[in-house]
């Protein structure tokens, strides 16, 4: 242990003012979320008076009225324009963006002009400008800052865009029977909206000036996503996170002294992460922004003293950017820092399975099962070997890592708590990495290679697993056998100490199968082993405990109940589980160069139980 926790004080007390005013700081003000619902009503409401043409003869008349586009053909693009673009500033306007404050201030004075122009209703001026007022007020709330973004979202604006305004095109060419020639198919009317969408008459045809107002409509959907798309394809490019060499340095500096205390200290090296350092420099917390959540993982880096620092600037960070902070598997002295300094909530998600090395043998009952799968693949001619990266040389390492990329079994890359992202980088020569080898009368690409284990330093006498990798080809069982080399090998490292897997919710799966196991418990046992079969809950759980480890609770940290599930989207965002980008065509992808020499593509913590 790298120190105590820090005692209650007048500096780090409970609940103190920075407590306060970091519990403050991140969560969205009342003012922000009222204008952005507000906005949200009103673009509804834009949208119906512009698509709906019995909308406005309605009972609804009164409000829809005063919005823009009540009549008229080109009132009614003006009205499903401002609608759409309220929408799309609704979301921005409540997490209080500066950008989206701008926006909005300049689209209701001009939604008001259009008013008074087009229809001299002084009643729709009144309406932009009582919106437009709190706006105005409350300027100094709407502070925060863009989140990383990336040009290449502009084809995904570009496809979801056209996607919603092909989905309201085809409701705006059906929402006119009364006036419509013919009875035209589905087909003609995707044509007539397809054309539309570019500016150009289709083969769908209406009685009277229905034609303009569907052609209006159709066109302005089509300017809106053009315009989008290109502000998306040319405003200035925010890189994704990364950690630059100054930065890898002084985490490896302060793993050095303080890197025993946690297992995953190590993975706050991966370098698709940004890191905040306490003012002291002594702490630092690594995290990723996902989906507008700012996800840690894992402990912060460092003497547990300066933890508090490293804690303020994360949270300030979070403010700033109006992003949801968030820390996925920390211990629970993090746990407990972290509710103390912040006021947020903390919930127990799993435990890490760890293995002490003094205490592991294959001999007992216990081990029946393990013992003679390891036996029996020996048998079969297996041979194992345990390394540090540093001893292996070039040629064999780059086997390794094209094996370990081609034996992913997924086409997305996975893990970020408990992954590395990369093998054999020559920063990492304290790793240690077990191999399993097999010769074959027709050998593969990879030579006998079969299987791979590759570990993390976790001080200096443990290591956390970071992947395990195997050939699908290869006899079940490969990864017990890798396991117990590992294990019996460890002495010869000074490993004392061997952090596996993380199993989610294990203590429900273990209370849940016990006699006398209430109705809730089994309830909530029986929808995980249901979870399972995509997750890997209950196998993973099974998988670890073959190997008797000790269990050291994991927790999640949050702001609110309410925020837990959008975490939980990140959270299997970031680890590779849930993709909710657009992929882009092979030949558009562009080639990243690695920021340190040898670094590789992100590796996954992949675990196949056998």
């Amino acid at each position: 242990m790298s120190g105590k926790v820090p005692q209650r004080s007048s500096q780090v007390g409970h609940l103190s003012s920075r407590a306060r005013h970091l519990m403050r700081g991140p969560r969205p003000e009342a003012v922000p979320v009222l204008v952005g619902r507000a906005c949200a009503l009103v673009g509804l409401l834009d949208i119906a008076a512009g698509v709906f043409p019995r909308f406005r003869h309605s009972r609804m008349h009164a409000i829809a009225e005063v919005l823009p586009g009540a009549t008229g053909p080109f009132a009614a693009a003006l009205s499903l324009s401002a609608g759409v673009l309220l929408l799309l500033l609704a979301h921005g306007l409540k997490r209080a963006k500066r950008r989206a404050w701008r926006a909005a201030v300049v689209l209701l004075p001009a939604g008001a002009v259009a008013q008074f122009t087009y229809r001299h209703s002084i009643i729709g001026v009144l309406i932009s400008l009582a919106l437009l007022a709190p706006l105005l007020r409350h300027r100094d709330q709407f502070e925060a800052l863009p989140d990383p973004r990336s040009r290449w979202r502009a084809l995904a604006n570009f496809v979801l865009m056209g996607a919603g305004s092909l989905a309201l095109g085809l409701i705006i060419v059906s929402a006119h029977p009364n006036t419509l020639v013919g009875d035209p198919s589905l087909a003609d009317r995707i044509t007539h909206v397809l054309y539309g969408l570019f500016g150009f008459e289709g083969p769908v045809d209406y009685q009277g000036n229905t034609s303009w107002t569907v052609a209006f409509s159709l066109g302005a959907l089509g300017w809106i996503t053009a315009v989008t798309t290109i502000y998306f394809a040319f405003r200035p490019e925010h890189p994704a996170a990364h950690l630059t060499e100054d930065d890898e340095e002084r985490l490896r500096a302060l793993l050095v002294k303080h890197g025993g205390r946690d297992s995953l200290g190590h993975f706050a090296l991966r370098r698709d992460k940004a890191v905040v350092f306490s003012p002291s420099g002594k702490a630092a917390v690594t995290y990723r922004v996902v989906s507008g959540v700012m996800l840690a993982s894992g402990d912060p880096i460092g003497d547990v003293e300066a933890w508090p620092g490293a804690i303020e600037r994360f949270m300030d960070e979070a403010k700033a950017h109006s992003w949801t902070p968030a820390v996925m598997g920390c211990s629970e002295t993090g746990a407990e820092v972290w509710t103390r300094e912040t006021g947020l909530d903390a919930l127990e998600l799993g435990d890490e399975a760890v293995v002490d090395v003094p205490d592991f043998s294959l001999a007992g009952r216990a081990m029946r099962n393990v013992r003679q799968m390891v036996k029996r693949i020996e048998r079969a001619g297996y041979e194992t070997r345990v390394r540090r990266i540093r001893d292996l040389g070039e040629t064999e390492l780059e086997r390794i890592r094209q094996a370990a990329d081609d034996w992913r079994g997924t086409d997305t890359e996975r893990g970020f708590s408990m992954a590395l992202g990369r093998v054999g980088d020559p920063a990492d020569g304290d790793c240690l990495i077990a191999t399993a080898h097999k010769a074959d009368d027709e050998p593969g690409p990879y030579g006998d290679l079969k299987a791979i284990l590759h570990f993390v330093p976790w001080g200096t006498d443990g290591v956390s697993l970071d992947l395990m990798r195997r050939d699908r080809s290869a006899d079940p069982g490969m990864n017990e056998l890798l396991i117990v080399a590992a294990l019996q090998a460890a002495p010869k490292f000074d490993i004392a100490r061997v952090s596996l897997n993380f199993a989610m919710f294990r203590s429900a799966l273990a209370r849940g199968e016990k006699i006398g196991a209430g109705p809730v418990l089994r309830a909530w046992r029986g929808l995980l082993v249901f979870l399972s079969r995509w997750f890997q809950i209950e196998s993973l759980y099974k998988f670890n405990a073959k190997f008797q480890p000790r269990w050291e609770p994991r927790f999640v940290v949050y702001r609110a109940s309410a925020d837990l599930p959008r975490l939980g989207i990140a959270a299997m965002q970031a680890e590779g589980f849930v993709n909710l980008a657009l992929p882009l065509p092979r030949f558009l992808r562009r080639r990243t160069a690695a920021p340190r020499p040898c670094a590789h593509r992100v590796a996954e913590r992949d675990v196949q139980a056998a």
